[in-house]
């Protein structure tokens, strides 16, 4: 489980296809990692399986290839990290899986007074379970929904803070992203869903 609050910005130093999917190593400080703990990259919740001074890899299996832009990425690219939430620790952000639902798209940037808005193309399964000031991840990033200007687009408003310390500064138009959608909107849809097929029985 995690919060969606980033921790560090990794960088991807080494991505190599497997037979049952991608290994990646990345570069990063985290004190007292340890084999077998979890990690957040950009949102999707991944098993420290080797490490190294400085560094860490995993392997992303290939339900999680299908449902991430990981294939794509190389030698170079900075990444969202977060180690899994302890008991005990602050909930700052909100319940967050590490489970990505799929792909979402940036559609349009635009700089305000104090913050910059984003607006982000998701699909029908994170469009339903979206609500204004609901929350949403997007790689790894735990955001309120700012508004839905538009159906299947969940518009944010990114404050400077998040914008200096994710990978989310460097977001543009034409971007993919990793989404999660809401775990308690998930739930309510679930719950709704079965309710109202049993009443139509």
């Amino acid at each position: 489980m995690f919060t969606g609050i980033i921790t560090a910005v990794g960088i991807v130093r080494r991505s190599v296809a497997t037979d049952g999917g991608m290994a990646l190593e990345i570069e990063a400080i985290l004190s007292e990692l340890q084999l077998g703990e979890s990690v957040a990259v950009d949102g999707a919740c991944l098993t420290v399986e080797t490490m190294g001074p400085g560094w860490f890899g995993v392997h992303v299996v290939a339900t999680t290839l299908a449902r991430t832009s990981f294939a794509r990425y190389i030698a170079g690219q900075r990444v969202n990290l977060e180690r899994a939430l302890a008991v005990g620790d602050r909930l700052g952000g909100h319940l967050v899986q590490g489970h990505v639902d799929g792909l979402g798209t940036i559609v349009a940037v635009r700089r305000e007074a104090d913050a910059t808005v984003v607006d982000v193309s998701v699909s029908g399964d994170v469009a339903e379970v979206s609500i204004p000031l609901g929350s949403i991840t997007v790689d790894g990033v735990s955001l309120t929904v700012n508004a839905i200007p538009a159906p299947g687009v969940i518009q944010l408003s990114l404050i400077p803070f998040t914008l200096l310390h994710t990978t989310l500064g460097a977001r543009c138009a034409g971007d993919t992203v990793h989404i999660e959608g809401d775990t308690v909107g998930k739930y309510v849809r679930q719950f709704t869903t079965a309710h109202r097929a049993a009443s139509e029985a």
